[in-house]
């Protein structure tokens, strides 16, 4: 069996491509964008094995949502996330000043080797005047390309170490006063098409699992042009130190699935999260893109098969 292809376009992107089917299944863009939108890496499109993109990139909503990246909506006052800056009290605000950006270093690894492709880079984080504020290592695998089955994975790891002389504080507009809307971290937005999805849980349904705790949240949503269905679900690893720790950082589900469709497993919903000088938050986290409406038992299924 051929293994899957990977083609670096030096100083723009990386692709991963399925030769079987000849299908595109991710880009890896890391050539920096409009400075408003706060410059970051991102995956778009993310495809699945029959060639259907289930992310979105630059929305007339909001033009700083692109695919699925790691982003920080409120970090010590400035907003690595893009576009208007919620103040309470005020609602979002044109601040330019706050907005910052997620600079390409250089990478460590990019290799394939049959059906798993690992994709390591460096990055620096910066507010709007340039400090370095944070460094990053990352690491992005392809995995598990069940072809049979309709699926395949990304195990997306960042560690991000403290280079200030102070904390970093992250937060969320949620901490910052506005309700049901914590996001910060590793997010996904969702097609047009999957708007009104069916959101899934371990132990519950719909948009009422906005800000709760559990091990998996998905969200299955119908093409346009198609008459088919694709599901992506997003897992916590289980050392992460915001979940099933004592004592840890708990992390809570911002979901929707209208206006838009989006996921982010948030590493500040309720509570700001504090990292203090030349420490380092490490987080890991499975995404799985399957051609089909699953629902809790495939997911669960798949899961138990998967271990981490």
């Amino acid at each position: 069996m051929t293994g899957l292809r990977l083609v670096h376009a030096h100083g723009d992107r990386i692709t991963v491509t399925d030769p079987e089917s000849g299908v595109e299944l991710l880009a890896y863009v890391y050539r920096p964008e409009a400075a408003w939108e706060a410059p970051k890496p991102y995956i778009h499109p993310l495809r699945t094995l029959a060639g259907d993109v289930v992310t979105d990139y630059r929305p007339n909503d909001h033009r700083w949502h692109k695919g699925l990246s790691l982003t920080a909506s409120h970090l010590s006052g400035a907003n690595l996330w893009g576009g208007n800056s919620y103040v309470h009290g005020e609602g979002y605000l044109e601040l330019p000043e706050r907005v910052g950006s997620m600079a390409h270093v250089g990478f460590e690894e990019i290799t394939a080797d049959g059906d798993r492709v690992v994709v390591a880079e460096r990055l620096t984080w910066h507010p709007y005047g340039g400090e370095l504020w944070a460094e990053e290592r990352r690491r992005i695998e392809v995995h598990d390309v069940e072809r049979a089955a309709g699926s395949w994975a990304l195990t997306w790891s960042s560690a991000i170490t403290n280079r200030r002389e102070e904390p970093l504080r992250f937060g969320s507009p949620t901490t910052a006063g506005r309700e049901l809307a914590g996001y910060t971290g590793l997010f996904w937005r969702g097609p047009r098409a999957f708007r009104d999805g069916r959101i899934i849980g371990p132990e519950g349904e719909g948009p009422g699992l906005m800000g709760t705790q559990g091990a998996w949240l998905a969200l299955s949503g119908e093409h346009d042009g198609t008459d088919g269905h694709a599901t992506v679900v997003f897992a916590h690893a289980p050392e992460n130190d915001h979940w099933g720790e004592a004592g840890g950082h708990p992390a809570h589900w911002f979901v929707r699935n209208e206006p838009f469709a989006g996921i982010a497993p948030s590493w500040a919903f309720h509570d700001e999260l504090e990292l203090a000088p030349g420490d380092t938050l490490t987080r890991r986290y499975r995404v799985v893109v399957a051609d089909a409406a699953w629902g809790r038992a495939r997911i669960d299924e798949y899961l138990t098969a998967h271990p981490w």
